[in-house]
């Protein structure tokens, strides 16, 4: 595989997932960056703006197994990875793998499970493996989770902690679509059977798992020029020093970001990153990985804002 046909592949997926998700060109832009460069991905929005629809088509895209754990307060551990049942036929004890053995992973309304359940998720999101009564088993390289949280209740939450978000390689933020957008989905669905399965059972496949293997290791030839390098560094540094931040970003953080700009890079078909790569991406890697002072809590700052200053106070490379 080439970068170009890297490039046209990646067109290929997203101009797929568009006939069935509207509206939401820039959230599918970071999860075909996160797919590629083996990150994993929160995404926070209100009911109804079609995140389970996102992940859906995305596995129905790339022809990968899809599963769905909708997290609530009493899910425990075994009912997310599965447990080892005790067969009174063969006596012997038989291993009932759960939701989490799959490719492309929807964690729905992950905020609700209480914290023992959601750190079952860690070892899979952080090392792709599952250990199971001292057995360890892979879930293969294509494992994405896609979580979600819903921003307006927070009655009966958990929020997640600073090491689980870590694992997550973008926060994205899904709003509303336009109101053009909106009357092209009503449109849509009008014309479309009642059955939700519809939305997703039009699309058609335009990636196998060898097209993900192949255009991984595309990425990991890109190597990023000292300029960029430093300008991710100096931007990361600067959350440290920022006096409305309490806790800035981690040296892991800037490490996820030099991955995913990598990854940006070659899905535009460049075997080079630019400054825009660096800067599209700031916010989404990096605005779950802080956290935010008093003042800026007080004054109704968001976390994006604080990042997004910081982008203007930077100097990029030329």
């Amino acid at each position: 595989m080439t970068l170009e046909e890297l490039r046209e592949a990646a067109d290929a997926i997203r101009s797929e997932i568009g006939k069935a998700v509207q509206g939401q060109d820039g959230i599918i832009d970071m999860l075909m960056i996160a797919l590629f460069s083996s990150g994993h991905v929160l995404l926070e929005g209100p009911p109804g703006t079609a995140k389970t629809l996102l992940a859906r088509s995305f596995a129905a895209t790339v022809e990968l197994d899809f599963g769905r754990i909708q997290f609530t307060p009493d899910l425990m551990p075994g009912d997310v990875l599965g447990a080892s049942i005790f067969e009174f036929k063969t006596s012997e004890f038989k291993l009932v793998k759960g939701p989490v053995f799959s490719q492309i992973l929807l964690a729905d309304e992950i905020n609700r499970a209480p914290p023992k359940t959601q750190a079952a998720l860690l070892q899979a999101m952080n090392e792709r493996t599952v250990t199971i009564d001292n057995e360890t088993h892979s879930l293969g390289e294509n494992f994405f989770v896609i979580a979600t949280q819903n921003p307006i209740e927070q009655q009966g939450t958990y929020p997640l902690p600073e090491a689980q978000l870590d694992r997550f390689l973008f926060k994205l933020l899904v709003d509303f679509p336009s109101e053009a957008d909106e009357m092209n989905i009503l449109r849509h669905h009008a014309a479309q059977p009642l059955d939700t399965n519809a939305r997703t059972a039009a699309l058609s496949a335009m990636a196998q798992s060898e097209t993900l293997t192949a255009g991984r290791a595309l990425i990991d030839e890109i190597r990023l020029e000292d300029a960029i390098l430093g300008y991710i560094l100096r931007l990361v540094r600067a959350t440290r020093s920022d006096p409305e931040i309490t806790h800035g970003a981690s040296t892991r953080a800037a490490a996820a970001l030099a991955a995913a700009t990598r990854a940006a890079a070659a899905l535009e078909g460049r075997d080079f990153a630019i400054p825009d790569d660096v800067k599209r991406l700031f916010i989404p890697a990096l605005q779950h990985r802080i956290v935010l002072g008093p003042t800026a809590e007080i004054e109704g700052r968001t976390a994006a804002d604080l990042l997004d200053n910081i982008l203007n106070q930077i100097e990029a490379p030329r």
